[in-house]
Order: structure tokens, then sequence, then C-alpha cells
């Protein structure tokens, strides 16, 4: 299974990679996305972009009066969108969606205004191609827009598992997307490359979570450059059979499910019933990797509670003494 899966660009690991990850988050500013901020440097070839680093009730949350959001509210350069990435490869004009959550349309307009010499992405094809990773709000709720009441969009394919599949075409109203053609579901096998746009290479990994609907995937994606793993949610990582340190072995880049910093943020439950990964415990967990300089771990899916969105900086700064990184929306990986 993961054992198959090869290291690539190892040689940008330590140097290059970083490097340019490093400016891309200093040209893209240490906040969250600021639509009226100065204009922001693109990484060259292809590369995975992040579109949003909140947890699905966004940031501000919804109808939530925590300090924190209520700084996200006055201070728009502090807010985030809710967790998405694209994989995007502007010389061919590609752009694969990773998961479609409620804020599509704000992240849509990203990816046009990064690529102003496409004027007919504008025009009911905004994207090549969506992979999603599970049934939650966050995370493909935004496929109603490309739906026949908004951008209509004529065979967009979507790869999701077999149940994921399954769930959309029975039940509405992602049944009318899949019946009248506005979007084409495409299967991904566990453990099975494909390629969703020349040159970059897409592996479904299984992912322990909450199933209700359908089940997770994170996804192992490869290019010359460096491989990237994006898993923006997941359950303990005690429930990973095989262990996950064994598949982050073989990548560079892993961008990681942050929900929750510590069990402090939820009074009176039991980090088993969080269902959620602590970023304490991911940190203890993956210290030697990081350590190693062999990988570099990116936090994503940051939950309104979570005391590294501040206004209290000492969160924040333990993450990045002990060598991992906060992701910002506009973060760009070349791939």
């Amino acid at each position: 299974m993961h054992a198959s899966i090869k290291t690539v660009g190892r040689s940008w690991q330590g140097g290059k990679v970083f490097c340019l990850l490093v400016l891309s988050a200093l040209l893209w500013g240490c906040a969250g996305h600021d639509p009226d901020g100065p204009p922001r440097q693109a990484v060259p070839g292809p590369k995975l972009v992040v579109l949003g680093t909140a947890q699905d009730g966004g940031f501000p949350h919804a109808a939530c009066a925590c300090v924190r959001c209520v700084l996200a509210r006055s201070d728009r350069s502090a807010a985030r969108l809710i967790a998405s990435v694209a994989i995007v490869d502007r010389s061919t004009g590609t752009r694969i969606l990773v998961d479609a959550g409620p804020d599509i349309r704000e992240q849509l307009e990203i990816l046009q205004a990064a690529d102003p010499d496409r004027p007919d992405r504008v025009d009911r094809s905004p994207v090549d191609g969506v992979l999603l990773t599970h049934a939650h709000l966050g995370h493909y709720t935004g496929l109603a827009f490309f739906g026949f009441e908004a951008v209509h969009t004529q065979d967009l394919p979507v790869w999701c598992s077999s149940s994921m599949a399954a769930y959309l075409t029975e039940n509405g109203p992602w049944s009318q997307l899949v019946g009248i053609g506005n979007i084409v579901l495409g299967k991904m096998e566990p453990w099975k490359p494909f390629e969703p746009l020349p040159g970059i290479e897409v592996i479904a990994v299984p992912v322990p979570h909450r199933d209700e609907y359908a089940d997770t995937f994170g996804f192992v994606v490869r290019g010359e450059r460096s491989t990237v793993f994006y898993a923006p949610d997941t359950d303990s990582w005690d429930h990973w059979d095989p262990p996950v340190t064994g598949l982050l072995e073989d990548v560079d880049v892993a961008i990681l499910d942050a929900t929750f910093y510590s069990a402090d943020e939820l009074p009176g439950r039991r980090v088993e019933e969080i269902g959620h990964p602590l970023m304490t415990a991911t940190m203890d967990l993956l210290q030697p990797l990081v350590d190693s300089g062999r990988l570099q771990v990116w936090f994503t899916h940051m939950n309104h509670s979570n005391p590294v969105l501040g206004p209290n900086p000492q969160a924040r700064d333990e993450v990045e003494r002990r060598g991992f990184h906060i992701a910002e929306d506009g973060l760009e990986f070349p791939l």
C-alpha cells in the first residue's frame, strides 16, 4: 500500500521547497486572506494552492461571539476561508479543486484572480475537476454552486470514493447535479495512482474519520519537484492502520488536520471523544520526522476555538518553536 509511494524531489526537501514556501508565506502575509492586500507573487510551475484553512464552520465561526471570532470580524486580515486547496498548472491553464465547501464562491474568485489571462474561466467553467475528501459540511456542500441555479457546469469531473459517489447519486440536491450532467462522477480506488492533470499524480489514501454518509480520503499529490500529503480531517492517529508515520516517510510536505490544539478547548469532553488528533499529539508523533529534516508539517482546518488563531501568540509560538508551521490562506507549494 503506502510502501509503493516513492519519494519525488527529495533534494528539494531541506532547501528549495522550504525557501519557496517561506517566500510564499511572507508574500501572502502572516494572517488570513486579505483581498485588499498587496499583490502576491506566485510559485512558478505546477503547484498546490491553499484556498482556506478554517474548520467547516468558518472563521469567524457562524454565530459565535468568542474573542477570536470578534477579532476576525473586525480585522479582515485575521479571517480565514473554510479548508480547501487547488492543484494548479498555469502553463496549461488547468485547475483541480480539492474539496468544494461553503466558501467556494470566493475561492473560485481567488483562482480567477491568479490567472486573469483566462477570462473564459469566469463563464461556466471555473475549474477542470474536483477531488472530494468526504461528506461533511465544509468539504462538499459547495458542489451545489455548480448546479442549474448557479454556475451550471457541463460534465465537470468530480472524483470521489465509491460510497461518496453513491451518496451523491442517491440524495438530492446532489442527484440533480448528476442527473442533468452538471458533474460526472469518477470513482477513485484507494492507493491506486491516477493523473487528474498531466504530470501530477494523485493517490487516494483511506482516512479513519466519522463516516456517517461516506468514507474519507486524504490525498498524496506528487509532482516532479515535491510530494504533498493533504488530510484536513482525520480521527486520532491511533486509529490509523498501518501507522501514518510510514506514509509520511515518503512525502516532503504534510498538510494536516489541526482542528483543535488541546483538550482545553472542549471542556467536559474526553480527548478520546473529540474525533480529531490534537495538534499537540500530532507534534509529539511527528517530531522525529520534522527534526530530521525529512518532513515539513503545515497545519490546516483550524476550529475557531484553536488558540493558534490568536490573539495570544503563545500557542502559535510553541508550534513554530518545535519546527511545525501554521498554513495560511494563499500559501503555495511547488509540485
